[in-house]
């Protein structure tokens, strides 16, 4: 398979390289935006789990441009591993679930709330679906613990969801601090993934509520009988398909060529990965280093001929 193989198979992969994404996910936050106007009167924004930076991309060219009719915008993008710089935008490298992490984006944003606050973050998938499903929605509740502290009462949180069997007890939560919480499945998100995006708009939270990350939202207190009830007292959770039905298929292969006049070009992608966990896996198998060739057989023939001097004299009479 040659290097255009993906080029083919995933029309998204393609495009973002070609308008300079740095990864395919971009074209989820624009599609959410297209549908729920998230950038409106948004000068201050939080990107949670933010590398490679596709999301924090679209946050600073989507933003920056109203800096030129006076407007200030501040975004920062945070995430426990290093992430190649971007106009505009201030890294934390911190874990979410810290209170010095929301202390420093306050800081940044000089003592104010921010206007929105977006999280794409998901767990390296086991393909065992309830790992899966649990691990994100441990992440998903971290990401909304540490929005608590620093989102704007009217403020909009954005994040990413596997829509499993419990995700009507993630709804319950999102609820109790955002009035109106839909399920939203962007064009570019495959069909065959269960992957989609939570929209929590109009941030309220219970009066008298204090954010506090020592007690985690999900303390597992909840009925065990819960997610079994049927019928019109189970919530149903709002889902949408945003995006514009007619673009393209991220399920679908596309010849490389899409247009008539315009000759396919191969495009390396925007920004390569910086340290991750599996760049010395890959060095040593691109330098042939798995597999230990300098090593001794297991069995020469001088050791296989006095094995069978041995089983001789070990042979019963």
């Amino acid at each position: 398979m040659g290097r255009s193989s993906k080029d083919k198979r995933d029309i998204y992969y393609r495009l973002a390289k070609e308008e300079g994404w740095r990864a395919r996910s971009a074209f989820k936050l624009l599609q959410l935006d297209e549908e729920f106007n998230l950038f409106k009167g948004v000068n201050r924004v939080v990107d949670l789990c933010a590398a490679p930076g596709s999301w924090s991309q679209v946050l600073s060219r989507k933003l920056r441009g109203r800096e030129e009719m006076g407007e200030e915008v501040k975004i920062v993008a945070v995430d426990l591993q290093a992430m190649a710089p971007l106009p505009g935008v201030t890294q934390i490298q911190g874990d979410i679930t810290k209170v010095s992490t929301a202390q420093e984006i306050i800081r940044h944003f000089e003592g104010r709330p921010a206007d929105l606050v977006v999280c794409d973050g998901a767990p390296d998938v086991t393909g065992l679906h309830d790992v899966d499903e649990y691990i994100q929605a441990q992440l998903l509740l971290a990401a909304l613990n540490i929005t608590t502290h620093v989102l704007k009462p009217g403020g909009t949180f954005v994040a990413k969801i596997f829509r499993g069997k419990d995700v009507t007890l993630l709804y319950s939560q999102l609820k109790i601090f955002f009035s109106c919480v839909t399920c939203a499945k962007p064009r570019s998100s495959r069909n065959s993934s269960i992957e989609a995006f939570v929209v929590c708009q109009n941030y309220s939270p219970p009066e008298g509520y204090v954010p506090n990350m020592s007690n985690p939202l999900l303390d597992q207190s909840y009925d065990v009988d819960f997610n079994q009830i049927e019928g019109p007292n189970r919530i149903i959770v709002p889902f949408l398909a945003c995006g514009d039905l007619s673009a393209f298929d991220s399920d679908r292969t596309y010849p490389l060529q899409l247009d008539d006049g315009k000759q396919y070009q191969y495009t390396p992608p925007t920004q390569p990965p910086i340290h991750p966990p599996y760049q010395e896996a890959c060095h040593l198998r691109k330098n042939n280093l798995l597999s230990r060739e300098d090593a001794a057989p297991v069995c020469s023939s001088q050791n296989r001929d006095e094995g069978e001097q041995s089983a001789e004299s070990s042979r019963p009479l």
